[in-house]
């Protein structure tokens, strides 16, 4: 546990004026209030609040950030409300404690609705002030620090969260020390059998990777100061998920990963920095290909730095990145780096320096998203796109820099521009040349979009756009389309339906009372809700008719309106079959139901349905893409029901090495977990590898894992992934 004196002395290392009062006050505050609470651990609870705290003055942040640090889950996790803080310690730290918790008063129907709320409200207050978004990373990393003692769905469910939102956020706010840790965390729960074999072969090598790096950094500094250069220089390892990522990338093992050694090389001037670039290429051969200007075009998270790979002693390749003092305590604490004291903080980003704060415009797009997104999954989905950072630069016609993520298309680039250049763009001309709209935007190009007014997005965009706000306008467009063809669908079946019952639509819509009433009874807002309603498949006419004329002379509706069938159980009546493929809607079982191809769903994944006009209900799991793109108004919660034993069939990739033997110990593997494959198609590459595509039948997605389990064990099979 850190004690208040250690955390004070911490505080005024970087902070001489702190508020030492103040932060004692929310120290004594938060020890009082987590008195008796124990963690899964066995530890008292305090210890992680005051953890929390040292992270946050690691990052250099003022005492405001610190006591929110201390008081953060007070207001979640005892009976003292945010007003309480705001009364006891101050309206500062009550507005960022606020802005970290939890929304824990709220219903959702799934924990991934719940997920993406919470962010989003975390989104909210980090509008207002950045430091709520540093506060939760701080305590996101010592949550994974002390993962251990929690079970081990929960391990793999907070890991997956970690390395899918908190280590690329921690990657775009600059804090490279903080991502990489992360990461490294998620990695040891989510691939625990990988992650101990990589730890394993690299303190093996570590001895002469030590012996290796010393004798690298001495070269370099000697070779700089002969040209009398002032230089620091240093080396390390790249950080194991690191590596674990290049060797899933390049399909091989440790051994065989190029460049796993970085060496750095602080400069005391920008001039410096390319100047002793310049040596070092003298000295040893550069990687085609593999130089970076970092200084020239800085990230958007404002890291800067040279970075270019070299044929190093021994013919090792290694990884030189060249930057100046300054550029280094950016690139370690991020927008931390720029924080200002102030009697007063003033504006937003809470400390931030205005200049500083407008090169994180992302922050700013996020939450133009989460206003206009409001199907939480949706939201999460693009949020990921959003983070993962691997960026390519392209100049507009006047030569201003965009940046967008790898693989993005003139698509991404037209929306970028303006809302309505994406609707009407019909393609683009890249570096004079016409390409396609799928074309894939390279470093340097110059783009002009093309546009005409007789283009409107269509599904088939989807395919290959890849920002966030691409995607999300036109899903808005195509599902505003769906809206009006259903209204007018809607429309002709009730004054098909009314006129045979007697009812003249013409004449219910001048009725202003009977219209009220038929679209309160239906629980629905307008007649236009009505019509589409109609268009979808989620009302009926009958419904509509049995509102207006509940009974009827001939006797037709003679069943009370109160107890009459609702329009869910009569199109489960209409439309189930005698196999109730396992899936409840609503408490109700034995509905027709169709299996996405895209996604293949599983017992035991998280599912999501969708109405299908004559088809029942489509099932995608809920991470699905293609999910995302149908009308949300055509979403229904649906469960596995617990009952049904269902097989289903499904496909696993695995990588192996191409030798003798190995497909049969594979083979025998899927024998040994009492599984039948169906199906396999089997080549080999030109990297000596075999591409293996197991087809089989399994009954939940519990056994597929212990399934992936075996196989990963295999000596020689290089990735397994669920297709």
């Amino acid at each position: 546990m850190i004690l208040l004196d250690d955390l004070v002395t911490r505080v005024r290392s970087y902070h001489p004026n702190a508020d030492v009062d103040l932060l004692e006050k929310a120290y004594l505050a938060s020890a009082s209030a987590h008195r008796g609470q124990m963690r899964k651990s066995g530890d008292p609870y305090f210890i992680h609040p005051t953890s929390v705290a040292g992270i946050i003055a690691e990052l250099h942040l003022d005492v405001a950030s610190i006591c929110a640090g201390l008081l953060h889950d007070v207001a979640e996790d005892t009976e003292i409300s945010v007003a309480a803080i705001e009364k006891d310690i101050g309206r500062e730290i009550a507005q960022l404690v606020d802005g970290v918790t939890k929304l824990g008063n709220l219903t959702f129907q799934s924990k991934e609705d719940k997920q993406a709320e919470n962010f989003r409200k975390m989104l909210v207050a980090m509008a207002r002030d950045i430091r709520v978004l540093l506060i939760k990373l701080c305590d996101r990393l010592d949550n994974m620090r002390t993962l251990d003692s929690m079970k081990t769905e929960a391990q793999e469910r907070i890991s997956r969260e970690t390395m899918e939102i908190y280590a690329p956020l921690a990657n775009r706010l600059g804090i490279s020390w903080m991502k990489s840790e992360l990461e490294d965390l998620a990695f040891k729960y989510l691939e625990p059998d990988a992650f101990a074999s990589l730890s394993q072969k690299v303190q093996r090598t570590k001895k002469e990777q030590d012996a290796y790096i010393a004798e690298v950094v001495k070269a370099i500094e000697l070779r700089l100061a002969e040209h009398g250069f002032a230089v620091n220089v240093s080396g390390r390892s790249k950080h194991l998920y690191s590596i674990f990522r290049k060797m899933t990338a390049q399909q091989c093992d440790y051994e065989q990963v190029y460049d796993v050694l970085a060496f750095r090389v602080l400069t005391e001037s920008v001039a410096d920095c390319y100047a002793a670039l310049g040596v070092i290429h003298s000295k040893w051969t550069p990687v085609p290909g593999r130089f970076k200007d970092y200084i020239a075009l800085p990230k958007p998270n404002m890291y800067q730095s040279l970075h270019t790979t070299v044929i190093g002693p021994g013919h090792e390749r290694i990884e030189v990145q060249i930057r100046t003092h300054e550029m280094h305590r950016v690139a370690e604490q991020g927008i931390a780096a720029h924080w200002r004291y102030k009697e007063k903080h003033q504006g937003p980003g809470g400390g931030v320096a205005e200049d500083e704060a407008k090169k994180f415009t992302w922050l700013r797009q996020l939450m133009e998203f989460q206003k206009e997104l409001k199907d939480p999954a949706e939201f999460i989905d693009s949020v990921k796109v959003d983070l993962f950072q691997d960026e390519v630069y392209v100049f507009t016609p006047k030569g201003e820099v965009r940046v967008f993520p790898r693989g993005a298309t003139p698509i991404d680039f037209a929306f970028a521009v303006h809302t309505q250049v994406g609707e009407h763009c019909v393609g683009a001309r890249v570096n004079g040349a016409i390409v396609p709209l799928r074309y894939k935007l390279r470093n340097g190009d110059s783009v002009e979009i093309l546009t005409s007014p007789n283009q409107h997005p269509s599904k088939d965009w989807l395919d290959f756009a890849v920002t966030s706000r691409a995607k999300s306008k036109i899903r808005n467009y195509i599902r505003a389309e769906e809206r009006d063809r259903s209204k007018k669908l809607g429309e002709e079946l009730l004054e098909r339906e009314l006129h045979k019952a007697g009812v003249s639509l013409s004449k219910l819509v001048k009725n202003d009372v009977e219209v009220r009433r038929v679209v309160e009874d239906l629980k629905l807002s307008s007649i236009e809700e009505l019509y589409i309603g109609l268009g979808y498949g989620k009302v009926s006419p009958q419904q509509v008719i049995d509102v207006l004329t509940p009974r009827s002379e001939s006797g037709k509706f003679s069943v009370a309106k109160d107890v009459r069938e609702g329009f869910v159980e009569k199109v489960v009546r209409k439309i189930s079959g005698k196999d109730g493929g396992g899936i409840r809607l609503n408490g109700i079982d034995d509905i027709l139901v169709r299996y996405a191809k895209c996604c293949n769903p599983l017992p035991g994944d998280e599912i999501v349905g969708f109405i299908t006009r004559g088809r029942g209900i489509t099932v995608h799991r809920r991470a699905c893409g293609k999910a995302f793109e149908a009308d949300p108004d055509r979403r229904v919660e649906i469960s596995w029901d617990s009952k049904a034993k269902i097989n289903r069939p499904v496909q696993l990739k695995v990588v192996t090495a191409n030798r003798p033997g190995i497909l049969a110990t594979v083979g025998s593997t899927f024998h040994g977990m009492n599984v039948n494959i169906t199906e396999a198609n089997c080549r080999a590459d030109d990297q000596g590898r075999a591409v293996n595509m197991f087809t089989f039948e399994i009954g939940d997605v519990n056994q597929l894992k212990g399934v992936m389990r075996a196989l990963g064990k295999v000596q020689g099979v290089v990735s397994v992934e669920r297709v």
